[in-house]
């Protein structure tokens, strides 16, 4: 440890590092303001936009862990390089796609080298950092991952006012080749051939099983929660989830260790993280249909239009330590849970008529609610930890996040595309055309451009009705699941340190890497 304490290409190989976590920062929200301009040029409806957002999420999740362990045994550099080169490809794949179903598939393709980026990134820094500067690490590489949160609507924004819908891919392409050339030159290989095996069976078992549940969310409201295909898939699901828990829990050295969900610490914080991920990722979800679709903003407008919220995030988070240090992590949590809940609750009061003041003024308070509910809790529960299933653990915690920003995009989007459908007025159209309308508000409106002026006015008042509608009530929905995941974080987390706590900059990991 001291020699790589010594390495005078540390803080080099910290760059490319960086360099690696920023491409991914900006591939979390850029997509989320390219969505309604992508419904309008390849025609998606509503479950085709959640499969372009969660086709990444749900492989994400399902390769996380196995991806890490790759990196450990065949050394984590080179993964991180092969993780990298994937992303790329699947860019390119997406940038130059002619319809929606390569567009699923390239994200799909992205999310293997998002699995094999993220946690490799963060394993590489014990052994180039001793514990004095590996904080102060920490909190850079987690920054970087932070910057993309509010540069990706403003670039994608700028980069759809000005090219075609693809150049939101194109823009990853050469920020993940500056991070593969940072990673050849400046990053040392390292690896821990003592850890788990991969198991396939287990990885094939995680990714069919998620698949299954989010297709059955996406699906049901189209076909009906009643469909025979619907059930099936749903079926399938607990199958292979059960199956996967009950392998894992047979499993000398699982690769998903179940058990650590037995640490009540460790299992209400992360719950409470997960919960917090599924608020999020739904609310960022429907948001920019609503400023682009109902507002008329251009693709620019909207991502500039989406900092309120992220402004409140990063202003949180920095803050999240010092709060934790004087209140503890456990009043923090709850309170961050009970701020997240008011703002959704009062978003859900948004009106067609309510203009942008009102919705930037909740905006801003979710991300000061959501970030200091989720860096405490992740905290909490990487900190209960017994220094050798820090990985283990870090791995199961980011894990069950994705599983929750999936199930969120998938089910929050299912309700606001039923509602939608049953409250879209399409009286005096075509069967054909009415059918359309009915995808989503971006088709509604092209609907209506094209249709006897009569009817166009009609039809776009009906749809910005209908979406405002849908959207109050994904966001009641979320700020309920928010209040109750407060009353449980008051009720059954752990008091904790808060001493321990505010020792930490970016307290999990560090917390997960030196406490026992």
């Amino acid at each position: 440890m001291v020699t790589s304490t010594l390495d005078p290409r540390r803080w080099w190989a910290l760059g490319a590092l960086v360099a690696s976590m920023l491409t991914l920062g900006f591939d979390m929200t850029i997509l989320n303001v390219a969505l309604p301009t992508m419904a309008g040029e390849l025609g998606a409806t509503t479950g085709q936009q959640q499969w372009m957002a969660d086709a990444y999420v749900v492989v994400f999740a399902a390769l996380m862990l196995p991806a890490g362990l790759l990196g450990d045994r065949f050394g984590r550099r080179r993964m991180l390089i092969a993780g990298l080169g994937v992303f790329l490809a699947g860019s390119l794949v997406g940038a130059l796609a002619g319809d929606v179903n390569w567009v699923i598939a390239a994200r799909a393709f992205m999310g293997i080298g998002g699995a094999l980026i993220t946690p490799l990134a963060l394993s590489v820094l014990p052994s180039l950092f001793g514990p004095d500067e590996r904080t102060k690490a920490v909190g850079i590489i987690s920054a970087a991952s932070a910057l993309g949160l509010p540069l990706g609507p403003i670039i994608g924004g700028w980069l759809l006012n000005h090219f075609w819908w693809g150049s939101v891919f194109l823009v990853n392409v050469p920020m993940a080749a500056i991070g593969i050339a940072a990673c050849v030159f400046l990053l040392p290989e390292t690896r821990d051939p003592a850890s788990p095996r991969v198991d396939a069976l287990s990885t094939a078992l995680t990714a069919t099983g998620l698949g299954a549940l989010i297709y059955a969310i996406i699906e049901a409201p189209d076909r009906g929660w009643g469909d025979p295909p619907v059930l099936v898939m749903f079926a399938a699901a607990v199958v292979l989830i059960a199956a996967l828990v009950l392998r894992e829990r047979r499993a000398e050295r699982p690769m998903l260790d179940m058990t650590l969900l037995a640490h009540r610490g460790f299992l209400f914080n992360t719950l409470a993280a997960t919960l917090v991920m599924f608020v999020l990722s739904g609310l960022l979800f429907v948001l920019p249909q609503y400023l682009q679709a109902v507002l008329g903003h251009d693709a620019f407008g909207t991502g500039l239009r989406l900092l309120p919220m992220m402004g409140g995030l990063m202003v949180a988070a920095r803050g999240a330590g010092p709060v934790v240090a004087r209140f503890g992590p456990r009043a923090t949590v709850s309170a961050g849970l009970v701020v997240l809940a008011f703002a959704a609750l009062l978003g859900s009061r948004t009106t067609v008529d309510s203009g942008y003041g009102f919705t930037a003024l909740w905006l801003s308070i979710t991300g000061f609610g959501f970030g200091f509910s989720v860096v405490p809790a992740m905290d909490g529960a990487l900190g209960t930890l017994p220094r050798d299933r820090a990985g283990s653990g870090s791995g199961l915690l980011m894990t069950l996040r994705q599983v929750g920003a999936a199930i969120g995009i998938a089910l929050l989007g299912s309700l606001l595309s039923g509602i939608f459908r049953d409250r879209l007025d399409v009286t005096g159209l075509p069967a054909q055309a009415a059918d359309t309308a009915g995808d989503s508000v971006v088709a509604a409106h092209i609907i209506a451009e094209k249709a006897h002026p009569e009817n166009a006015a009609h039809l776009a008042a009906s749809a910005n009705s209908a979406y405002v509608h849908g959207m109050s009530v994904v966001l009641l929905v979320c700020g309920v699941a928010a209040l109750v995941s407060a009353l449980l974080a008051a009720a059954l987390l752990p008091r904790g340190t808060a001493e321990r706590q505010a020792d930490s900059a970016e307290p999990g990991l560090v917390a997960a890497a030196e406490d026992a």
